[in-house]
């Protein structure tokens, strides 16, 4: 008889915040039309025979509203720093200035948005996905214990429980979903 099961709901809680904060990464990495360094974040720059993000290359920072700086370090990472940022499908094209490139940030045409929001519903639907794998997780617990001679009315408490945490995170992420395509359509 096994009337001692846990569910251990705090590591199947901070496996879906992991997938949240994944997601919120994601959409950080996503243009809205303003400068921001950690649109920069999924970058990587061939330096010294390994891909390096830029940050760990030069100083990045926000001067203003449209426009980014990264004050290269090495001399002879500036040419490949801007090959990394041209190719890197961002839409920005960079100008140097000795060791500083500057990344003026264009504005978003209606296109360019809406393509954007699909990109944002692609990495919520991802994490969807991750929340309902940790979910399946959850429940293969619960059946696995309902086996071992958990009782009926013990393993639908526990399969409500599940559903109401993922039903919780599923939300979460269509609520930061809304939100950051609201930012993306923000003229």
């Amino acid at each position: 008889m096994s009337d001692d099961f846990m569910l251990d709901t705090d590591d199947l809680e901070r496996r879906m915040k992991g997938a949240i904060a994944s997601l919120r990464t994601e959409f950080a990495s996503l243009r809205t039309g303003r400068a921001s360094a950690s649109m920069l974040e999924p970058v990587m720059v061939d330096a010294y025979g390994s891909p390096t993000p830029i940050n760990q290359v030069g100083t990045v920072n926000v001067p203003e509203p449209r426009m980014v700086t990264i004050n290269v370090w090495d001399k002879g990472l500036v040419n490949k720093v801007e090959k990394a940022i041209r190719e890197s499908g961002l839409g920005i094209n960079p100008q140097m200035n000795g060791t500083i490139i500057m990344l003026p940030i264009p504005e978003l045409n209606e296109e360019r948005r809406t393509q954007l929001t699909k990109v944002a519903g692609g990495y919520a639907e991802h994490a969807r996905v991750s929340i309902r794998n940790i979910r399946r997780d959850g429940m293969d617990q619960i059946k696995k214990a309902k086996s071992d001679g958990m009782s009926e009315d013990d393993q639908k408490l526990w399969e409500s429980e599940m559903q109401d945490l993922t039903n919780k995170y599923i939300a979460l992420i269509d609520e930061t979903l809304e939100t950051k395509q609201g930012e993306i359509m923000q003229v």
